[in-house]
């Protein structure tokens, strides 16, 4: 019987997965007993391990889900749903927005297809400030709007997010039951956690160009960061393929250099999450002018 779907790497991201669960337990059992310092180490770890899972196990999994057994996918959905604090089926319900929309601007009454859009709470055209983005994203999420959108399609699937949704807060609930000082502690790096995963969101996409398919989002090609985060940095790829496997995002980067580079792709040198950091990062999330189209408006005095 066959156990992966589509590729003998996808157990990586499964066993990775369950580690980060494994790792939240080790995290609540040693708090009464663990030294301060090792404490925060861990809970900035947890932290950053929700941006790596949301970006990298929990996205390739809701595109390309890693069990050929609809059982086995459910089971790893509720596990990850345990680990980093949300409902699984109910990100990919959002995720499906966001590919709907690819970070679309804002309409003529102001709404956005992608629920995620860096320009859904932006002002004049432009994407909303970073801060306000990463801090307040968290909090925007309508439950009953993403229920009632899913239940339209399936309502199997809804019911089944629902309790994804009881199971987590049940379980840190529980948590909390057991330690109340451990859940006090360990709620703000959770919340961290989502944070970190919206910074990186939006510099998936800051500076792409949401009128061309090729150019809907950001790439980096930071080795280090494509192996931790299972190729979440070919990002303009992904969005233009979105069911291609993470496995061969590399080698679809290559077939279509030379296009990406015709159409100005942009490309950023740092990881996502450290966006900021890249020398070229424009002022405004305008799409960046393609060098001829650039030469171009400079010799007629239109630019943007």
């Amino acid at each position: 019987m066959k156990l992966l779907t589509y590729s003998k790497w996808d157990i990586v991201p499964v066993l990775c997965g369950v580690a980060q669960l494994a790792f939240l337990l080790t995290f609540f059992a040693v708090f009464p007993v663990a030294p301060w310092w090792v404490l925060i180490g861990m809970g900035f770890t947890y932290a950053i391990g929700i941006s790596w899972n949301i970006n990298g196990i929990s996205h390739n999994f809701l595109h390309n889900p890693y069990f050929a057994s609809p059982t086995l996918n459910r089971i790893f959905s509720l596990v990850e749903s345990l680990a980093i604090g949300f409902s699984q089926t109910f990100y990919e319900y959002v995720h499906q927005r966001h590919h709907m929309g690819n970070s679309d601007k804002q309409d003529e009454n102001g709404e956005t297809i992608d629920w995620l859009s860096i320009y859904r709470h932006g002002h004049d055209g432009e994407a909303e400030k970073i801060w306000s983005y990463v801090l307040l994203s968290y909090f925007r999420d309508d439950p009953k709007a993403i229920y009632n959108e899913i239940a339209r399609k399936s309502r199997a699937d809804a019911v089944w997010g629902v309790f994804e949704i009881v199971a987590f807060l049940s379980f840190f609930v529980l948590m909390g039951v057991l330690n109340w000082h451990f859940i006090v502690f360990f709620l703000p790096f959770y919340y961290v956690g989502h944070c970190l995963s919206y910074l990186n969101g939006y510099y998936l996409h800051f500076g792409g160009n949401p009128d061309k398919p090729i150019a809907w989002g950001v790439s980096s090609y930071h080795k280090l960061y494509n192996w931790l985060w299972f190729n979440n940095g070919y990002h303009a790829e992904h969005h233009f393929r979105p069911k291609m496997h993470w496995t061969l995002m590399d080698a679809f980067h290559r077939k279509i250099a030379e296009e990406q580079r015709r159409e100005g792709v942009r490309v950023i040198i740092p990881p996502h999450a450290l966006g900021f950091l890249d020398p070229d990062l424009p002022e405004k999330s305008r799409p960046l002018i393609p060098p001829k189209e650039k030469m171009t408006a400079e010799k007629t005095g239109v630019t943007s």
